[in-house]
Formats: structure tokens, sequence, C-alpha cells
């Protein structure tokens, strides 16, 4: 299998505190990989290391080959990676629809600049006067839209138009990642993309992140709830203050004295994880 993402010795300070220490990552084409630790553990971190929201002190970061460590988010989202929040980030006076949208903006063909110097000039020209090409890439991109919102079952589609500070919180999680569906993403970034759901909207949105997984979508996960990661990754790597402490098949990972201490913080009580 080809490596879409890797990491080599990432490390990432705070003054006095490290926050992720060296660390290693390889994430394969099609592949699930999740990352699991207590809070504080530092996976966020890393998450925001890899999708340029921080930039590490030392190590390197590629996507497909390509070094993207330190780059802006939006010039790594062009090329394939794409992520979700730990808490959910949505355009709240904004319609679901528009949300969505937004993700896919970057994949837009007919309203790009065609004359150098008149970058913002040409765009709002072609957005004000919304020539055939203009036309034809809005409605192929809004079918695109609708069959992404269907995923999600009737969640979302009878709420397209809708702005999305109307929305249940769940919803707006669901928003959130088919935004990152938007954007064709090569590598999905998904951060605790069940949180503050109950069983039933997990199991839910464990199936669906199931179908994306057997079509083939590259996955990196971060998640505490641990039968989801247990059910759906094909390895798992567990950190804790801020170092991988083991890597492996889930079952084996979830056996790790490492990880039972880390969780439990006493490793006769393993058969709880």
């Amino acid at each position: 299998m080809s490596v879409m993402l890797e990491c080599r010795s990432v490390t990432r300070r705070f003054g006095g505190i490290v926050a992720v220490r060296p660390i290693d990552l390889t994430l394969h084409a099609g592949e699930f990989l999740s990352i699991i630790g207590p809070n504080g553990a530092g996976k966020t971190t890393l998450f925001n290391l890899i999708s340029g929201h921080d930039a590490p002190d030392a190590g390197r970061i590629t996507l497909e080959g390509v070094e993207i460590a330190g780059h802006a988010p939006e010039t790594i989202a062009a090329r394939g990676l794409a992520r979700t929040f730990q808490h959910g980030r949505v355009f709240a006076n904004m319609s679901v629809r528009d949300n969505l949208l937004v993700g896919a903006h970057h994949r837009l063909r007919a309203v790009k600049p065609r004359l150098p110097g008149l970058g913002a000039v040409a765009e709002l020209a072609l957005a004000l006067l919304r020539p055939p090409g203009v036309r034809a890439e809005e409605a192929a991109l809004n079918r695109e839209i609708e069959a992404i919102a269907a995923i999600f079952g009737d969640r979302l589609t009878p709420r397209l138009d809708q702005p999305a500070y109307a929305l249940s919180y769940a919803n707006r999680r669901r928003v959130e990642i088919a935004r990152a569906l938007a954007l064709r993403p090569r590598v999905l970034l998904l951060d605790e993309p069940t949180a503050g759901m109950n069983e039933s909207e997990t199991l839910e949105m464990q199936h669906i992140i199931g179908d994306l997984k057997a079509g083939g979508q590259t996955i990196l996960l971060i998640e505490h709830k641990l039968d989801l990661v247990m059910r759906l990754s094909d390895r798992v790597i567990a950190m804790d203050d801020g170092a991988k402490i083991a890597e492996g098949k889930p079952d084996a990972v979830r056996q790790d004295p490492a990880v039972i201490e880390a969780y439990l913080g006493h490793r006769a009580m393993g058969e709880a994880l």
C-alpha cells in the first residue's frame, strides 16, 4: 500500500512543556488508523500539526511524499487533507448547504481568475455575471452536496437550506463531517466525531464512518469511545504525555500494559478497556 501521510520525529513544545514528543506515524492508502489516549495525551496537538493549524518545532510531515509541516491549513486542504475538530466548528449564520459548499470551494474552476493581476476583481465579476460555465459548475456542485448530505440519512437533507445555528449539536457535528467530505479528501482526519452524542447517535455515526472506510477512504481518527475504535480500526496508536506508548492491531493495543496503565492507573483493571 502506498503511504499517504507520514510523520517523522514530530515534536511540539510550549515553553517548558513538551506536548508532542518525537513521534513517528505512517498512514497507508485506504487504511483506518486510530489514535487513543487519555485527555492531555497530545492527540489533538498532533492533529493541529498535521493539518497546519500549528507548526512543529522539529520533525517532518509529508502528504503523499510532499512536505506539509508548517504550511497554511488552506494549502494542506488543497492538497487533499480535510479535518474535523474536537469541538465542532460550523458557520452558524450560513445555511447547511453553504457550509458544505465552503468545503468544496478550493475545487471550483469556473470562478477561478483567468487574468493575472485581476484575481479578486475577476472572481467578483464572474460571481455577479454568472456565465454558463459558472452556472453549470454550481449546479453540479449542488448535486454533489445533496449526495453528501444524503449519507447522513434524513438528518441533513431536509435541513440543507436552514441556518446551521438552528441545528441540534449532533447535526452540527454531522455538518462538519459532511463539509470535510465535500473537499473530496485523500486523507480524512476525524477528531472525536461522536463527542457529545448519545448511544444511538454514536452507533449511527459508527455506521457512517464504517461505510466511508468500506468505500476506501483513508482515515485518521481520534476517539475516546473504544468500542468504536476497536470495531473500525485497522491499527491503533496509543499516546500518553505526548509520546507514543503502543502501536499495533486493536486487540493488542487494548491489552498493552502501558495503555491500561495510562487509562486506568492500575494494570489489574485491564478488563475494563
